[in-house]
C-alpha cells in the first residue's frame, strides 16, 4: 500500500467515526416546536357511553390551550417541603404537588479527577434535577390541574399533597418513604359532588431523565418501559430522527406506546434511575415520553464549569384514558417507586420482589448481557477479597486468557503451519486461477493433508468478542467503577485524561494510545494468512487504528481490559514461537563422524 492510499484510508476512518459528532456540532439536535409531530393523546381515550340518557359533565372546560406535558403556571409563591431518611433527601413542591428533587446521600455529585482550580463541592448526586415538571404530577387537560398549587403537609415519614379541582373533584397524593431507595405513592381522585363527572385523559408523571453534571451530554440518558415480554427504550437518536443515523431529519417531540400492558416505566442516566411500578393487576394503559428543555444554569454555575452544555431531558408519564366518576366515587392509583443507583444487586433483589425484570434498566438483556452480568458478578466477587477494581479488571482478563490459552496456542501453531505452506498455496492459486471450484478443492486437500484448519486463526478473536462487548456493556452502567482509580486513571468509568491540549482542547488519554500500540505490535507478530492479497494484509495491519478512534474517549476500564488482553496475547505468541520446534530456531544437528577406513584383508 503506497503512502497516498494509506492517508486516504486513515482519513476515511476518522470521518467515519467522527461523522455523528460533526453533524451534531454543525446542525445540532433541537426539538420541533410544541405540537409538531406530536401524538394526540385524547384519541386513545375511552369513549363515553352513547346510550346513556345524558353525558356526564366534564370536570371543567379549559380556558386556554396548554402545551402537551406542561404544568399550568401558578402565580402563588412556590413552597418546598424537604424530608429525608438514611438513603436520600426528597424535596417536594407545591407547584404540581410532586417530587421536585431527589438527592442521593451516599453518592457525591462528582467523583474522580478534579481540575486544580475547580471548586470543591459537597453536593449529592440527584434525580429529576432542573426538570420543568415534578414527578407524580397530574398532567393533561388544564381541568385536571386547576391553578396548579397544592397544599403540602408532612405526617409520620410521609408527605401529603392535596387540592380541590374546579369541577368538584378532590385530588390527594400520599408519598410514603421506605428503605433502600423505595417510595410508595398513592393518588386519589374523589368526586365530592352529587352528580357524575367525566375525567379527561390523565398523565401521571414518572419523572425526567436528567444529566449527571453541567458538562454531561448524557448519551446514555433514556426512558425505558417494560410490557411483560421485553423492555423498550427511547433516547436522543429516536427524538433526533436522523436519516441513516447521521443526516438531520425531522425531529420527533413525543413518544407514545403501550396498550394496557405497561408493567413499569423508568427514566435514567448512566448511573441513577427512577422506576415507577403500577400494581401487577392494573398495568398502566400507555406510556408517553417527551424531549424537554431543562431549567438553564446560572452564570456562576457555567463559570465554574466551562464545559457546561445546553442540556435537555426526557420526561415520561403513564397515560390513563378518560373515565367517569360517579357521585362520591374514588379512583385510586398506587405506584411502587425506586429512585436510586443502578446497582445490579439492588435491582436484582427488587426484580425478585416484584417479579417484573426491573433489572433490565442495567442494559444486561440479550446475548452479550449474559456476559456483562457474569463479568460484573466476578468483578464484585474479587473486589470483596480486597482487590481494587482496577486490579480486578486485570485479574479477570488474565483468568479469561488462561482459560482459553490452549485454544489460542493451537490457533497460533495452525497459523504458523499455514504460513509454511504459503509457496504451495501460491502454486495452486496460479495453476487453477481460471477454475475457482478446482482451486478450492485443491486447497481443501492441502489443508487436510497437512492437518491445518484455516478457521483456527479467527477462533480466538471470535471467543474474545462476547467478553469484549460484555465488558463494554458492564462498564457502561457499573456504578462500582465510578470514582475507582488505577495508576494514573482516577476514574475507571471515564477516559483517563491526564492533560487537555490547549487550543483544540483535545484530551490526552494514555491508555487508548497504549492499547493501539500493543494492537499494532500484535498485528505485526501475527503471521499473514495464505492467499491474502498484500494490499489486504496492509489494511489488516492498520485495522487497530479503527479501535483507537472508537475507544479513545471510552471509559478507561474498557481500554485497560483491551490493553492487558493485547499484552497477554503478545506474550503467548512469543512463548509459542519459542517452544514450537517447527517455528523456533532449529537446533544444529550433531556433526556426523567419518566412518573408519576399512581394514585391508590379508
Amino acid at each position: 500500500m503506497d503512502r497516498k492510499s494509506l492517508v486516504i484510508l486513515v482519513v476515511s476512518f476518522i470521518l467515519l467515526f467522527s461523522w455523528s459528532w460533526l453533524v451534531n456540532r454543525w446542525f445540532g439536535t433541537h426539538p420541533a416546536y410544541p405540537g409538531t409531530n406530536s401524538v394526540a393523546l385524547a384519541t386513545n381515550s375511552v369513549a363515553p357511553d352513547t346510550n346513556s340518557p345524558a353525558s356526564p359533565p366534564a370536570l371543567a372546560a379549559p380556558t386556554s390551550a396548554l402545551p402537551p406535558g406542561a404544568l399550568v403556571k401558578s402565580d402563588a409563591p412556590e413552597k418546598l417541603l424537604v424530608v429525608e431518611n438514611d438513603d436520600a433527601r426528597y424535596t417536594f413542591t407545591s407547584r404540581g404537588g410532586g417530587l421536585k428533587l431527589v438527592e442521593l446521600k451516599k453518592y457525591p455529585e462528582s467523583v474522580g479527577c478534579r481540575l486544580k482550580n475547580a471548586p470543591s463541592t459537597n453536593k449529592f448526586a440527584t434525580l429529576n434535577s432542573r426538570a420543568p415538571v415534578p414527578a407524580f404530577s397530574l398532567l393533561g387537560s388544564e381541568a385536571l390541574q386547576g391553578d396548579g398549587d397544592f397544599a403540602l403537609t408532612n405526617t409520620d415519614n410521609s408527605v401529603r399533597a392535596e387540592k380541590t379541582l374546579p369541577g368538584g373533584v378532590r385530588l390527594v397524593k400520599e408519598i410514603q418513604l421506605g428503605t433502600n431507595y423505595l417510595l410508595t405513592v398513592i393518588v386519589r381522585l374523589q368526586n365530592i359532588t352529587n352528580q357524575p363527572v367525566r375525567l379527561p385523559v390523565q398523565e401521571w408523571v414518572v419523572g425526567t431523565a436528567t444529566p449527571l453534571s453541567p458538562s454531561d451530554r448524557s448519551a446514555q440518558m433514556a426512558m425505558e418501559w417494560y410490557d411483560g415480554v421485553k423492555a423498550q427504550s427511547v433516547s436522543e437518536p429516536w427524538f433526533a430522527n436522523r436519516t441513516l443515523g447521521c443526516f438531520p431529519g425531522t425531529p420527533r417531540t413525543e413518544y407514545l406506546a403501550g396498550n394496557g400492558n405497561v408493567v413499569w416505566a423508568a427514566v435514567y442516566n448512566r448511573f441513577f434511575t427512577t422506576i415507577v411500578i403500577p400494581p401487577s393487576n392494573a398495568p398502566a394503559a400507555q406510556v408517553a415520553a417527551r424531549r424537554v428543555d431543562l431549567t438553564p444554569y446560572t452564570g456562576d454555575e457555567i463559570a465554574n464549569d466551562p464545559k457546561a452544555a445546553n442540556q435537555f431531558g426526557f420526561q415520561s408519564a403513564f397515560v390513563y384514558p378518560e373515565t367517569i366518576l360517579a357521585p362520591n366515587q374514588t379512583a385510586e392509583h398506587r405506584f411502587d417507586v425506586f429512585a436510586g443507583p443502578k446497582e445490579y444487586k439492588t435491582l436484582d433483589r427488587l426484580a425478585a420482589k416484584f417479579g417484573n425484570n426491573v433489572d433490565l434498566v442495567m442494559g444486561f438483556g440479550g446475548f452479550f448481557g449474559f456476559f456483562a452480568k457474569l463479568l460484573l458478578l466476578s468483578m464484585n466477587g474479587l473486589h470483596v477479597l480486597g482487590l481494587s477494581y482496577g486490579v480486578t479488571i486485570v485479574a479477570i482478563t488474565i483468568i479469561i486468557k488462561l482459560v482459553f490459552w490452549p485454544l489460542t496456542q493451537m490457533s497460533t501453531r495452525s497459523m504458523k503451519r499455514m504460513q509454511a505452506l504459503q509457496p504451495q498455496v501460491k502454486a495452486i492459486q496460479e495453476k487453477y486461477k481460471d477454475d475457482p471450484m478446482k482451486m478450492q478443492k485443491k486447497m481443501a486437500e492441502l489443508w487436510k493433508e497437512h492437518k491445518v484448519n484455516p478457521a483456527m486463526g479467527c477462533l480466538p478473536m471470535l471467543i474474545q468478542i462476547p467478553f469484549f462487548f460484555g465488558f463494554y456493556r458492564m462498564l457502561q452502567s457499573a456504578i462500582e467503577l465510578r470514582g475507582a482509580s488505577f495508576l494514573w486513571a482516577c476514574d475507571l468509568s471515564q477516559p483517563d485524561t491526564v492533560w487537555i491540549i490547549p487550543g483544540p482542547q483535545f484530551p490526552l488519554n494514555p491508555l487508548p494510545l497504549i492499547m493501539g500500540a500493543t494492537q499494532l505490535w500484535q498485528t505485526r507478530l501475527t503471521p499473514p494468512s495464505p492467499g491474502v492479497d498484500p494490499v489486504q494484509q496492509k489494511m489488516m495491519q492498520y485495522m487497530p487504528l479503527i479501535f483507537l478512534f472508537i475507544l479513545y474517549n471510552f471509559s478507561s476500564g474498557l481500554t485497560l481490559y483491551w490493553t492487558v488482553q493485547n499484552l497477554l496475547t503478545i506474550a503467548q505468541m512469543k512463548l509459542t514461537k519459542a517452544n514450537d520446534p517447527t517455528t523456533g530456531a532449529k537446533k544444529n544437528p550433531p556433526p556426523t563422524k567419518n566412518p573408519p577406513p576399512k581394514k585391508k584383508s590379508g
